[in-house]
């Protein structure tokens, strides 16, 4: 069996969604108008921290994803122009995934989620090769939230780990996680190197309020686990116990979608390039100080 290639390249296996990005600076008036200002723009949280890690220094970056037909041209060139490798997986049946991201006064945003083509990627969309080459593998936690995507993320991972490959999973959204079950997606999630949630997912996973008390127990399980706490930096855990607290990089926040994604990639590219948790952590903060600070997911 082959190792994974020491300083390799990353392979991302997951979403790639259009963005209607609204931004509304007074609360939504239920049955009428609210003013807002409206962006379409390329996203998913696959195909953004694809794109963070090539803009955080990752030289090699792969996407695996799946669209549908009537936009694939469009989302190519973007993630092209973004330093990414694209292998999108053209569907005839559904339309790429579409996401409605409602973003208030506080930069915070509420997700409307059309999942489309993007969890219809299944196994026959795998093959070991695409893994030559590669240092990293990492998963969006959207895959694991329909049979035939899970199955993909199951066959990408079981190569990954017979290649000497980490894999890395982005949980991705605590309501996904409530449907599917914390037990579920654990189990589907064995044999992980690293579990990148937010706090939120992390005590959905856990059962604990305490956040520094879910990321060490979720370190048992993987032998990393890197919390981020939105605008209080993160916590690093290994082996059991919380390792490093991580300090938040001061922004002016505008537009906190994709800020997970940009930490996310930025984390591994630092990963790639030799860093320990703790410092790789310290360059996502820096990555999603970028991120808020702009509007959409990506760089």
């Amino acid at each position: 069996m082959s190792g994974g290639a020491p300083g390799g390249g990353l392979l991302v296996i997951g979403d790639v969604v259009t963005d209607v990005v609204a931004r509304h600076r007074t609360p939504l008036a239920h049955g009428t108008d609210t003013a807002a200002e409206i962006r379409t723009l390329p996203g998913g949280a696959g195909a953004n921290a694809a794109c963070w890690a090539a803009r955080s220094g990752c030289a090699d970056v792969r996407l695996l994803a799946r669209v549908g037909a009537e936009a694939r041209e469009w989302h190519e060139e973007r993630l092209r122009q973004a330093g990414v490798r694209p292998r999108l997986v053209v569907d005839d049946r559904v339309p790429t995934a579409t996401v409605i991201c409602l973003v208030d006064a506080s930069a915070e945003r509420t997700l409307l989620t059309d999942s489309g083509a993007a969890l219809r990627l299944s196994p026959a969309d795998w093959s070991p090769s695409l893994l030559d080459g590669v240092g990293r593998l990492h998963l969006s936690g959207y895959l694991f939230f329909a049979g035939t995507s899970r199955q993909l993320a199951s066959a990408a991972m079981q190569s990954a780990v017979e290649r000497g490959v980490p894999v890395s999973v982005d949980p991705a959204s605590a309501g996904f996680i409530k449907e599917l079950g914390a037990d579920r997606f654990l189990a589907s999630a064995e044999g992980v190197e690293t579990l990148l949630p937010n706090a939120d997912e992390a005590r959905l996973l856990t059962g604990l309020t305490s956040v520094s008390d879910a990321a060490a127990a979720l370190s048992r399980r993987a032998g990393v686990a890197v919390v981020t706490l939105g605008g209080d930096g993160a916590l690093v855990a290994e082996a059991g116990a919380v390792t490093a607290r991580v300090p938040p990089v001061p922004a002016r926040a505008v537009d906190s979608t994709g800020a997970g994604d940009a930490f996310t990639g930025a984390f591994l590219a630092a990963r790639l390039a030799g860093a320990d948790p703790a410092a790789a952590a310290a360059a996502g903060c820096g990555a999603g100080a970028r991120a808020v600070a702009t509007v959409g997911g990506r760089p």
